[in-house]
């Protein structure tokens, strides 16, 4: 079986993103940029499923701009078997992104599809989703758990409520949550060997997908300050700023 997973390059998690100074988006010049760890997670699940026996291949896959290589690379480093970059200097939307991984499922046929929740950058939480309605796959999202055999997967799930358990015939999508796995340190002869797989390069028009943008980003502002607090000396001020103040109550 073979195992497809989408990674996307963001901004490191560690580094204060910044917002440019025409509003027009985040500041990503001389910005230190690694895998979203939600992808992260998915391909050390990927990796763990292969070496339980559950998957023969895992295949990285990422979708953007030339130096997404670079993610790639750290994902055969931590196990991936090869890897696929659809290299575009557009501006790609989930539903973009969800079309180039469809016609690559149409193209590779993976039995599984194991991707991050959402990327750290949009946080948008909808490329898993749109993929599965467009390659017309049964979905479990937000897993904690996940456990493969006899041609389906029980996952359990993160929801409101607490864990939902979920079983879906393969070949299927799954999108990874935090608790799911905590991914292996890359060792320097991992990344040695990575240098030496398989990476191939393709265009949107290869896979006959239109990325053009279908939103439109009117402004990017960074949050309010917070106020500073203030002490109160019983509870019945407080409640009284809460009602007339903070109009929370």
């Amino acid at each position: 079986m073979k195992v497809l997973v989408p990674v996307k390059r963001v901004v490191d998690y560690n580094v204060k993103v910044r917002v440019k100074s025409d509003n027009t988006g985040v500041d990503i010049a001389n910005v230190k940029m690694s895998m979203n760890p939600f992808d992260e997670i998915a391909v050390e699940e990927a990796v763990r499923l292969k070496e339980k026996g559950a998957a023969t291949e895992v295949i990285a896959v990422s979708c953007g701009v030339q130096q997404c290589q670079e993610t790639l690379r750290t994902a055969m480093a931590i196990g991936a078997d090869r890897a696929i970059l659809v290299q575009t200097d557009e501006e790609l939307q989930p539903l973009a992104v969800a079309k180039l991984l469809k016609a690559l499922v149409d193209k590779e046929q993976p039995g599984l599809v194991i991707l991050g929740k959402q990327a750290i950058d949009d946080d948008c939480n909808q490329t898993g989703q749109m993929l599965a309605a467009l390659a017309d796959l049964p979905q479990a999202t937000f897993a904690s758990k996940v456990e493969v055999a006899d041609g389906k997967a029980k996952v359990t799930r993160e929801v409101d409520g607490g864990l939902e358990t979920l079983e879906v015939t393969l070949p299927a999508v799954i999108t990874t949550d935090l608790r799911l796995n905590e991914p292996r340190y890359v060792t320097l002869p991992n990344i040695m060997k990575a240098k030496k797989k398989q990476l191939d390069t393709l265009k949107p028009e290869d896979l006959g997908v239109d990325v053009k943008p279908r939103l439109k980003t009117l402004k990017v502002s960074e949050p309010p300050k917070r106020g500073a607090g203030v002490k109160v000396p019983d509870v019945a001020t407080l409640v009284q700023k809460l009602k007339t103040e903070a109009k929370v109550i």
